[in-house]
């Protein structure tokens, strides 16, 4: 099993996120920056999770994802989000959103330039004039250092992961094993698996990437911070404005 198959069912159990504060998080940044979205896009929105910490905030709601078994857990958690089964580089949404988000690394899984560049190309279309786009990415000290060739291990009390990351120097792509191992009523383990892979990319080709899409990178933190980020920071999140003329909307 591929593409988060696997991880969906058990994605929320192992994960320690904090969405509560990362919602938080992102509707500062907003203000920072002198907005206050009454419509944001959750892009690459996962098990919903976040989305539901941005509805419980007032803030209405649109989830896409390309895995409709993420898709089918963020549905019991935000039933008043507006959710769409899509790929991010075949964004198609009805109307215009005052903001978008995108976290937790979702954009580091484009694994070639010209696939960011389809993703912005589409959230241009669909981001108000002068609305803003956050979004994080793994940084490439995090690909070479923190994941690097490491293994780690998540368990609770009814499931492990066993997690062996294989770092790539030519292009900054770590790819991702994961095995869970999942006890059966009779005390057998089921193990089912996932791969995904990767890729960190520099400032300047995401700075670069941005403007050719008509996009103003205005702001660049170390993650969950104000701050500028350090030269071990492991998440960059990105500010960026869209430019796009106002007489270009219908």
């Amino acid at each position: 099993m591929s593409g988060y198959q696997a991880l969906a069912s058990y994605y929320d159990r192992l994960m320690s996120t904090d969405y509560d504060a990362l919602a938080d998080h992102l509707l500062s940044l907003f203000a920072v920056h002198g907005d206050s979205p009454r419509t944001l896009l959750d892009l690459a929105c996962g098990s919903g999770s976040l989305t539901a910490a941005l509805c419980d905030r007032g803030v209405d709601m649109i989830g896409t994802d390309g895995s409709q078994d993420m898709l089918s857990l963020a549905a019991e958690k935000c039933p008043s989000a507006l959710l769409l089964c899509q790929d991010m580089r075949q964004l198609d949404l009805n109307d215009v959103v005052d903001g978008a988000v995108c976290t937790l690394d979702s954009i580091s899984h484009l694994l070639r330039t010209a696939d960011i560049a389809a993703v912005l190309d589409r959230l241009r279309l669909f981001i108000a004039p002068d609305g803003l786009l956050i979004f994080d990415v793994n940084t490439p000290h995090k690909h070479r250092h923190t994941l690097g060739d490491h293994t780690f291990v998540l368990e609770d009390d009814e499931v492990m992961c066993v997690w062996q990351n294989y770092f790539c120097e030519r292009d900054n792509t770590v790819t991702m094993v994961l095995d869970f191992f999942e006890e059966q009523e009779d005390g057998r383990y089921d193990r089912v698996s996932d791969v995904i892979k990767e890729r960190a990319y520099s400032l300047p080709t995401l700075k670069k990437l941005l403007t050719e899409a008509q996009f103003e990178l205005v702001a660049v933190y170390e993650d969950m911070t104000t701050d500028a980020p350090s030269p071990t920071a492991d998440r960059w999140t990105l500010v960026a404005r869209n430019r796009r003329p106002s007489e270009d909307y219908v």
